[in-house]
């Protein structure tokens, strides 16, 4: 199959400029890939046979383009038709090539049971039955990428569950269909381990009070709030991925603000490009066809937050963080205060971790919260009757 006719394809369903990983029923996903393969085989046995290659959306920031949404402030990334591909001819690919072909008649067989495995399940198998070709985790993830670029679907769609680090806690009330009534906020400092199992994760039913979603970068900062209760205080629902936001944690931040579209995404991250970097997945999302994209504010650590802070507290940046920084630098779709507090970060040469506002009491991160929300709520309330003066006649 042609690449021009790949984008205009009925089994890929995108628009000329953009397109995204769809969530998709089994069913569908199936179609597709026993449309991939007939279209393989069609080209073995055409009158001029010949081994086609993989076409297969670009995963780089590169090929990444900005949507903004119409109704509200969420923008998302999607990715553009701009493809690389995987042949069986390079000797460099050919392994790769195989790859994905296995990965696709294994998630085949798990789609048509109606089972859901994890990666590294999925790696063991592959593993076992195809030792020449599957021998690291990564060779699996990249397989399994691959085959999220090819058909355009999610890796959920594909029956692979997502593994989940994170946690829930506050002012919300889940009801489980297997376990009845959960109240996130008796569970301890630990919170509700969120479940890998995104289908379990959309039969949640919410409820709650709440007037924030707080998005916490840290576990011990996590603990800390839960700790002291401040959902209580300040009437909320804390969630973190306890460091880079995988899948399922984000997946759960996304349902709850569909659920509860009016409340406020307030995030709580290490100044540092780590933490900007964080702060932009839950906000746009991933390059790499990755989840949805939340309406999400940085609360802090800001800039601004640096003059009450000891000097003691900053730290050199590491040359990951560089490298962090660079890279978030050369993406257009960077906000502008984000890239002046990484402009910020690299003309001091520093950063400085959440922790770091325990120099004000134990006590203190509390108020800290209760503080910044003010401010920037106050911030974006002026940024709106700014805009409705203008645009009035």
């Amino acid at each position: 199959m042609e690449e021009t006719d790949l984008c205009g394809s009925s089994i890929f369903r995108c628009d000329q400029r953009l397109c995204s990983a769809d969530v998709l029923p089994s069913s569908e996903v199936r179609a597709r890939m026993e449309v991939s393969v007939l279209n393989f085989l069609e080209f073995l046995t055409s009158p001029s046979p010949a081994v086609p290659h993989l076409s297969l959306i670009k995963r780089r920031l590169d090929n990444t383009g900005l949507r903004q949404g119409l109704v509200n402030d969420v923008s998302s990334i999607f990715l553009s038709h701009s493809f690389c591909k995987r042949s069986l001819m390079r000797t460099k690919e050919a392994k790769a090539f195989i790859r994905v072909w296995k990965a696709m008649e294994l998630c085949f067989q798990v789609l048509e049971r109606g089972k859901q495995v994890t990666q590294r399940e999925l790696f063991y198998r592959l593993l076992c039955e195809s030792p020449d070709y599957f021998t690291s985790q990564a060779q699996v993830n990249m397989a399994v990428q691959d085959l999220v670029a090819l058909l355009h679907c999610t890796r959920q769609s594909l029956g692979i569950m997502a593994s989940s680090r994170g946690a829930i806690s506050g002012r919300l009330k889940l009801l489980d269909p297997e376990t009845g009534v959960i109240d996130c906020s008796v569970l301890g400092s630990a919170g509700y381990a969120i479940s890998g199992d995104l289908n379990l994760l959309q039969k949640l039913i919410f409820h709650s009070d709440a007037r924030y979603i707080i998005v916490l970068e840290k576990d011990a900062i996590f603990q800390r709030l839960v700790e002291d209760q401040i959902f209580n205080q300040i009437p909320s629902i804390l969630i973190t991925a306890k460091g880079y936001p995988d899948m399922a944690t984000r997946f759960l931040l996304h349902r709850l603000s569909r659920e509860f579209s009016g409340l406020p995404i307030l995030a709580l991250v290490d100044w540092n490009p780590a933490g900007v970097a964080i702060l932009c997945t839950y906000k746009f999302g991933s390059a790499s066809m990755g989840w949805r994209p939340c309406d999400v504010r940085w609360l802090g650590l800001r800039s601004e937050d640096l003059p009450s802070l000891p000097v003691s507290a900053m730290n050199d940046l590491t040359a990951r963080d560089l490298q962090i920084s660079r890279s978030l630098m050369s993406s257009r779709m960077l906000p502008g205060p984000h890239r002046a507090e990484l402009e910020m970060m690299a003309a001091m040469g520093k950063r400085v971790e959440m922790e770091a506002l325990y120099y004000r009491g134990f006590g203190f991160l509390g108020k800290y919260v209760a503080q910044k929300i003010v401010r920037v709520l106050h911030a974006s309330r002026v940024r709106v009757l700014a805009s409705e003066s203008v645009s009035t006649p």
